[in-house]
Order: C-alpha cells, then structure tokens, then sequence
C-alpha cells in the first residue's frame, strides 16, 4: 500500500496501522529486490499488526544489500537477512510506542 497524497484517497489512520513502504534504487538496485523487500516488509507488519498501534508507520531501507553477498532477489539468505531485521526493529518501533504511551498515563 502506498501513501498517494491527502484527501479522499487517504487512510484513515485512527482506526487502524497503516503502513508505506520506501526501497530507494540507491540501495536495492533491482527493482526485483525492492519488490521482493517490499512484500517481505508488508508481510512482517501484518504479522505484528496487532502490536501496532493505530497510526501510519513508514519503514525505509536506510543501507544497502551488497549483491555479491545476495546475488538472488528471491534467495533464502536475502529472506532471512531482511526478516530477521524487520522484526527487530518492528519491535523496538513497539516497545518505544509503548512506553511512551505509559509515561503518558503516568503523568
């Protein structure tokens, strides 16, 4: 899903997450990489979905994947290398939600 601009055409946001997805060609020159990076992050959301919160998240590829080290768009070590990432920085994006949404309560 992407954002398209405001208006009629936008989420709504405070029923549910809602999420964008951003590979710039800088760092996944294929576009079946960035594709298939897309798909995985879409993926590894709606297996959280239910830690996230109701808003819009955005999650963008901030390095590279070398492709003498995934020279495959659809190999397993790629799959593992961005999933096991996602997860891990979907959960920290949790957990910091979380606890700022306590040190709200507590004040």
């Amino acid at each position: 899903m992407a954002f398209r601009g405001s208006g009629a055409d936008a989420p709504d946001v405070s029923a549910q997450p809602w999420l964008g997805a951003m590979v710039p060609k800088r760092w996944a020159r294929r576009a079946v990489t960035r594709n298939a990076i897309r798909r995985q992050i879409h993926e590894v959301a709606r297996a959280m979905e239910t830690g996230l919160e109701s808003g819009a998240w955005v999650v963008r590829l901030r390095a590279g994947f070398d492709r003498t080290q995934f020279p495959s768009a659809s190999s397993s070590a790629l799959k593992t290398a961005v999933g096991t990432e996602l997860r891990e920085v979907m959960s920290r994006a949790v957990l910091v939600r979380r606890s700022k949404s306590l040190q709200g309560l507590a004040k």
